[in-house]
């Protein structure tokens, strides 16, 4: 684009949103240009901040006129880089941080229509204040924007129980491509009427079109939530007990997180406040919750129950209930703690796999034997939500080594390690973080031809301009 042209597009976008919601000076937009982990850095033409869905649809429509690209960003937590510009500075940033209203609730019909911008945290409060639940939950609640996290189909910890972000939806509001806003904010639990619109832009990443409200579904509150660290010999007796207790506990069991001992031990190192409430003599612990609707002294007694049986049939090696909701607290925020205890302890090789839980044990030794074999010295760091499947199955670099090296010269060899050994397995290499610019060539690699062809067609169908996060998802 021509300086002649740019002046007169920046012109455009300040007469539509006012000059205050149109950053252009370098100091304004750098907080919008790096993503959470600072991988990517890029470059903006400007950063935007429409108020509402008509605004957005007139950005779209001025980057349509002029052929500027739009990269959509909530609250730029994510783990691929799927909402950082290229280095071009022909991109812009277009943040949902105003589009931040909770539109309604209707309790009765158990429905609460947001904005896309509204963070996680704010609405999980709006559904409690009514005496109902918003179940989805991740570390970066107080950050995340539920834009974000339906691009993304976001996972977390309750997929045990209430599913991805995709489950929790009932209709989305999206701004097309050509600028036009699609009003599919369905509250209904049945609308059989045509093709389901919510699928196809939850999880695209903002490659379709821009998602600026959604009618989500709330749940009744539980009664209590009883929670539970617990230590096992190794992989096949978490599975054991995840079996045991779905058997047990039914739909009552809401998480169950599995994390190396090698990841607590992290978190102990730069997080001494952070104490286990047992030694770690195994190279395995599960954190398991259930959330009751009984009561909590019923829903204790068969929790402890099971534990009970567990250890009788040597699944557990030992296990520690919490007694208040300031211990539940203080166990989650253990698992929490695993990406923090990682960052300080230096740059590190991420991975969000998903396998079926029946080859989860093959895939742990095998790939544990491949990725030592390669890179002596590495240390893995594994957890995640082991009740769905998925882990995050990270590389550190060995003891006193330089991380930023490690990182540049082995992480793709690490990466065809891993996500080759949990493809073979009939998993992905992409479980709930998404595609974004860091797994476009994954994509590419390990993705079913037909599938690829159908998604490129969706692409070229919906955005003939390539306009929508142009580099995320496919190259280009």
């Amino acid at each position: 684009m021509l300086p002649a042209e740019q002046h007169r597009f920046l012109d455009a976008l300040r007469a539509l949103l006012g000059t205050s919601h149109v950053l252009h000076l370098a100091e304004d937009c750098a907080p919008y240009l790096t993503d959470w982990r600072k991988r990517y850095q890029g470059r903006a033409l400007a950063v935007v901040l429409p108020g509402d869905a008509a605004q957005v649809a007139g950005v779209v429509q001025l980057c349509a006129l002029h052929g500027v690209g739009v990269v959509p960003q909530g609250g730029n937590t994510g783990l691929v880089g799927g909402a950082t510009p290229d280095a071009s500075g022909e991109q812009i940033v277009l943040s949902t941080r105003r589009l931040n209203r909770i539109r309604s609730i209707d309790p009765a019909g158990g429905v609460l229509v947001a904005e896309a911008g509204c963070v996680l945290a704010a609405v999980q409060q709006a559904a409690a204040e009514h005496g109902l639940l918003f179940p989805l939950s991740l570390a970066a609640e107080g950050s995340c924007t539920i834009g974000g996290n339906l691009s993304t189909n976001a996972g977390g910890t309750a997929v045990l129980r209430y599913g991805n972000a995709r489950e929790l939806c009932l209709g989305l509001e999206v701004v097309t491509a050509q600028g036009e806003v699609l009003d599919a904010l369905n509250l209904l639990r049945k609308n059989n009427t045509g093709y389901s619109l919510r699928d196809l832009y939850v999880g695209s990443e903002g490659t379709l079109g821009i998602i600026t409200a959604a009618a989500l579904k709330l749940f009744a509150q539980p009664a209590a939530q009883i929670t539970a660290l617990v230590a096992v010999h190794d992989v096949a007796a978490a599975i054991g007990l995840l079996g045991l207790a779905n058997a047990r506990l039914g739909c009552s069991l809401t998480g169950f997180e599995l994390m190396s001992a090698h990841s607590l031990q992290l978190v102990q190192q730069h997080f001494p406040q952070l104490a286990l409430p047992f030694e770690l003599p195994s190279a395995w612990c599960v954190l398991l919750e259930s959330s009751e609707t009984e009561g909590e002294p019923q829903g204790r007694a068969r929790l402890e129950s099971l534990l009970e049986m567990a250890l009788n049939d040597g699944l557990i090696v030992n296990a520690a209930v919490a007694q208040s909701l300031a211990q539940s607290q203080a166990l989650w925020h253990l698992r929490e703690s695993i990406p923090l205890a990682q960052a300080q302890e230096g740059l590190n090789i991420k991975h969000d796999i998903g396998v079926p839980l029946s080859r989860m044990v093959a895939f742990v030794e095998s790939t544990a034997e491949l990725v030592t074999q390669a890179l002596p010295g590495a240390r893995l760091v594994v957890f995640g939500h082991l009740g769905d499947g998925n882990l995050h199955y990270n590389v550190q670099a060995p003891v006193g080594a330089d991380a930023a090296r490690f990182l540049a010269e082995h992480q793709a060899v690490c990466n065809r390690i891993v996500h080759d050994a949990a493809v073979a397995c009939g998993g992905t290499f992409s479980a709930e973080h998404g595609v974004g610019q860091l797994k476009r060539d994954d994509l590419a690699r390990y993705g079913n031809p037909v599938a690829l062809a159908q998604m490129r067609a969706l692409k070229q169908a919906l955005d003939p301009q390539n306009l929508m996060n142009p580099g995320k998802m496919w190259p280009g």
